[in-house]
């Protein structure tokens, strides 16, 4: 193993020696004796084990490990593979992450519960019920697979999935455990949303692929104030057009901006608004509804509703 346990000299000892000598009971002895981790130094002549100073230092180690609450192959590994400890407590440590992030989950469902008024318990015990602690997103990523077009390449595709679908906090408050509960619950029941420009001829891939350049520029302008205002809608404007094969223009303009009040999902728009909660910055959806006010406010029309914004899918 390479760790410095000091031992004892003297031996062979007796079960019972050993068990007092480490401070453990004769059952553990024999327990660890029968699974071979502890090693024989003789046999008396009744064929009673007896053991050495290499068995108390392995006996002590032993202890250690199992005070970390490693399981006993784990332990067994540890002892017989020179590189195994990093790994095996590298997957000890995940986890526990993940019993400390369940707890949490819980301890927040509890308070989500205990400070709501009596008439909301019923309805939120049963969001609480549909969903595991803490939750996976699996439902998430499904109801956007099934709302993206199908032909997106596969990384393009994955990137999207990783902007629209928000990870659970290790440490949620009552509000987000709520909000994640509702989403679950939304996309579990919901329909398919209808699907941006359903009917018009265009290119998938070269409009997401722009879109996310647009989203990160509306990020940056938000940012820094000395940005050039306007950089993320022209390139929000230039991925739709170059998906439908035209350019930009005052024209195409006042087309997209009917093409995207006509693609306005009310379901998309609850999605990004309980996502928001989850989500450390601004989500996808909220800068896709910040970028066609923009284009609103470009043609000199009334912005749309900031609570229900567009994203396409």
């Amino acid at each position: 193993m390479g760790l410095d346990v000091s031992t004892d000299d003297g031996g062979p000892w007796s079960i019972g020696d050993l068990a007092e000598r480490a401070g453990v009971t004769v059952k553990t002895v024999r327990f660890y004796s029968d699974r071979g981790l502890l090693p024989e130094a003789a046999r008396s002549g009744g064929g009673h084990r007896r053991y050495g100073p290499e068995a108390l230092e392995r006996l002590r180690l032993i202890r250690s490990l199992r005070t970390l609450d490693l399981p006993v192959p784990d332990v067994a590994r540890v002892l017989d593979e020179d590189d195994a400890l990093e790994d095996v407590l590298a997957h000890r440590l995940d986890e526990v992450r993940g019993r400390l992030a369940a707890l949490r989950w819980r301890e927040a469902a509890l308070r989500l519960l205990r400070d709501c008024a009596p008439g909301e318990r019923a309805e939120r015990l049963r969001l609480l019920g549909d969903l595991s602690l803490p939750p996976d997103t699996t439902a998430l990523a499904r109801f956007w697979r099934r709302t993206l077009p199908v032909r997106l390449p596969a990384r393009l595709a994955t990137t999207v999935l990783d902007a629209a679908v928000p990870q659970p906090p290790d440490d949620p408050t009552p509000a987000q455990v709520l909000a994640f509960a509702r989403l679950h619950a939304l996309v579990a029941r919901a329909p398919a949303p209808a699907v941006h420009l359903a009917g018009v001829e265009h290119r998938p891939s070269v409009l997401y692929a722009g879109l996310g350049e647009a989203y990160d520029l509306a990020v940056a302008e938000a940012d820094a104030p000395g940005a050039r205002v306007g950089e993320a809608l022209d390139c929000f404007v230039a991925a739709y057009a170059r998906a439908l094969r035209t350019r930009d223009s005052p024209a195409f303009r006042r087309r997209l901006a009917g093409l995207l009040s006509e693609g306005a999902d009310p379901l998309i728009g609850r999605y990004w608004r309980l996502a928001a909660a989850l989500t450390p910055g601004p989500t996808a959806g909220a800068l896709h509804g910040r970028l066609c006010g923009a284009l609103k406010a470009d043609l000199g029309a009334p912005p749309p509703d900031p609570s229900a914004p567009a994203w396409p899918g």
